[in-house]
């Protein structure tokens, strides 16, 4: 079994909170997701580093690039998803969220999102964590999403097998 249908056509662009929407990732974000990300890296780190290896501490502006790059193909593919975080004139990006088939047993989904350190603890990371569950419930063909970080820990995540 595929892991989307073919015929479904991922969202574009989601309003989260007034002034901020989701859009998927692009390799022409870099200039403004290598400051989001590495101004969070250690917090960053804390969630993704054993499970991802990411972001490493010396992370390059190129190495960044090539990610996104990576993630804008995977997303044309319908591989993968990551979903950036963007103020109205798409200016500055303030996180991003994350839709991957599973890797573990007993999902059919995996999700994961962050907010830049600046923003923990706001509305704009209220609004999105709420956002998220119910926008992959609504629009999403999912019927065992898995949402890493919130209904189990990377470490519990990291200890079930493989799918």
């Amino acid at each position: 079994m595929a892991w989307l249908p073919d015929e479904f056509t991922h969202p574009t662009c989601v309003p989260v909170l007034d002034g901020y929407h989701l859009k998927p990732i692009r390799e022409s974000h870099t200039e403004i997701d290598y400051p989001a990300v590495m101004g969070s890296r250690e917090r960053l780190w804390e969630f993704y580093g054993e499970a991802w290896g990411w972001p490493p501490a010396t992370m390059t502006v190129e190495e960044d690039r090539a990610d996104l790059a990576r993630h804008e193909r995977e997303i044309e593919a319908h591989e993968s998803f990551n979903y950036a975080l963007l103020n109205l004139d798409e200016s500055a990006l303030f996180g991003c969220v994350y839709i991957d088939p599973p890797e573990r047993a007993g999902a059919d989904a995996e999700i994961s999102w962050w907010v830049v350190d600046e923003k923990v603890g706001t509305p704009l990371e209220d609004a999105l964590d709420v956002l998220v569950p119910r926008w992959i419930a609504r629009v999403w063909p999912f019927e065992k999403p898995r949402y890493i970080g919130r209904d189990l820990s990377w470490a519990e995540w990291l200890a079930l097998p493989g799918a």
